[in-house]
């Protein structure tokens, strides 16, 4: 005779949970660990920089300025938002990716240089950049 357990009797089950969790742990551990590993070479330099530069213009580079009035200037000539947008489409027929460079005074406002770049973006043109220059550090800046 046979005498059962008062506890019922249960199948061993694998929970697959934390047996994740503890991969997950183990695979962000080990990480870190070779990025520890890792021994950089490299020597601090102070690196020469330029006293005058000159600006590259590429004829297919469209440069658009705009002045602190909010004139609008295509390559140093004074153009209208009709004529630039004529120009503009001109050179997209030609060339579907022509990049577009739009500089703009700092006393320029920001709504000159919005209506410039909503002109280009109209025109269907997607490379679109703006220059700008570092800050100089002249007697005239230093606070």
């Amino acid at each position: 005779m046979r005498i059962g357990s008062p506890l019922p009797h249960k199948k061993a089950r694998i929970e697959i949970i934390p047996l994740i969790d503890i991969m997950f742990f183990l695979l962000a551990s080990f990480m870190m660990a070779s990025l520890t590993m890792i021994r950089l070479q490299s020597i601090k330099m102070d690196l020469p920089t330029a006293t005058a530069a000159t600006r590259d213009f590429k004829p297919d580079i469209i440069n658009i300025a705009v002045d602190k009035l909010g004139d609008v200037y295509i390559e140093k000539q004074r153009v209208s938002l009709a004529e630039l947008r004529l120009y503009l489409s001109n050179k997209y027929r030609i060339n579907t990716n022509v990049p577009v460079y739009i500089s703009g005074d700092k006393d320029a406002t920001h709504g000159a240089v919005i209506r410039v770049l909503d002109v280009v973006r109209r025109e269907g043109i997607q490379k679109v950049s703006f220059a700008i220059s570092p800050q100089s550090s002249g007697p005239e800046e230093s606070r």
